[in-house]
């Protein structure tokens, strides 16, 4: 078993094996799981999804932006423990994916793919100094932030080409072809699973949820009823059938509920109900920051989950943690610490 002691002790032995272990547990973080088991299945469904998808850049940019905002983290002197658990890489993975899905495959990408992986991990230690405060995650918010500033910067290059999913518009009310259940339901809600990586795969979504069993059912069973959710709830609302249809409805909800449902509250009917409550919101967060994000022409990203996850934490509810997650939980925290990573 890849996450048993003999994997650790390999890792605690020889420096490469212990970078590649921090790698893993990066790809894993995006989706709130300490496990390079999980990761490695991640990377896997990433692949899978990139290539089905027709879009193969996608896993090099992820890879690439996952080892670069390690590096960084290390030669910044980050937190240690923090950088082992895979704190520092899972949102430059999340701005390679975007960087390369949304520009187009062009020298101009690969160097803001550069740039965006090393600004990233700086805008994370950057963000300690708000969020420490607030005593929460900063959760995919580097991510966010930084992949908002590249792609609205390469709207002034030449050498850089969008392909974001509709130009700079003003908003307009209501959806032209409105989504409807339908046999294909079932799919778009898998598809919802792998959009937390930018990447439109049924088959990719499948290959996450079975990441997310072997390190807990618990995440699992809330990141596919948040899929569900999320997808009919767009479709009750009256959401587009193309959108609805590639899942971006529903990886931001898968979000919020693994986070609010099963690791920093242990699993039980009141914190499922207040999971529930969050994914409702989330969902209308994401309308709103559509028709916010309309006139710039840049996604959304996973800002609905950051902005619906942070309300539903900062009430401060008395809800017990998770007891098999308490460690994971404190290296969400520990990134926050303001001793400059110097105990790692």
């Amino acid at each position: 078993m890849v996450d048993g002691n003999p994997w650790r002790r390999l890792a605690e032995r020889h420096r490469g094996v212990e970078f590649v272990d921090a790698c893993l547990r990066g790809a894993a973080q995006v989706m709130l799981q300490n496990n390079p088991l999980t990761g490695l299945l991640i990377l896997i469904g990433i692949a899978a999804g990139a290539i089905h998808s027709g879009h193969p850049r996608v896993i090099v940019g992820v890879l690439v932006a996952l080892v670069l905002g390690t590096l960084t983290a290390i030669l910044l002197r980050a937190d240690g423990r923090s950088v082992r658990a895979g704190l520092f890489g899972f949102s430059p993975l999340l701005t390679g994916a975007g960087v390369t899905t949304f520009l187009g495959n062009r020298p101009l990408t690969w160097v803001f793919l550069v740039i965006g992986a090393v600004a990233t991990t700086v805008v994370t230690l950057a963000l300690t100094t708000v969020v420490n405060s607030w005593g929460i995650p900063g959760l995919t918010f580097p991510f966010v932030l930084t992949t908002w500033f590249l792609l609205l910067g390469a709207y002034q290059f030449a050498r850089a080409t969008l392909a974001v999913p509709a130009a700079p518009a003003l908003p307009v009310a209501g959806a032209p072809d409105p989504a409807r259940l339908g046999g294909e339901t079932g799919l778009d809600v898998l598809a919802g699973v792998s959009q937390v990586f930018l990447v439109d795969s049924w088959v990719a979504g499948l290959i996450i949820l079975l990441g997310l069993i072997v390190n807990s059912r618990w995440s699992a069973l809330f990141a596919a009823g948040g899929a569900v959710a999320g997808t009919l709830l767009a479709i009750g609302f009256g959401a587009g059938a193309d959108a609805v249809g590639q899942g971006l409805w529903g990886f931001n909800a898968v979000l919020t509920a693994i986070a609010l449902g099963a690791v920093l509250y242990r699993p039980s009917g009141p914190t499922a109900i207040y999971a529930l409550i969050g994914v409702v919101v989330t969902v209308v967060v994401q309308a709103a920051s559509t028709t916010v994000l309309a006139p710039l022409g840049v996604p959304t990203l996973t800002a609905p989950f950051v902005i619906a996850t942070w309300l539903f934490l900062l009430p401060k509810r008395n809800f017990a943690p998770v007891p098999q997650h308490e460690r994971h939980v404190d290296g969400l925290f520990a990134a926050l610490r303001p001793d400059g990573g110097r105990t790692g």
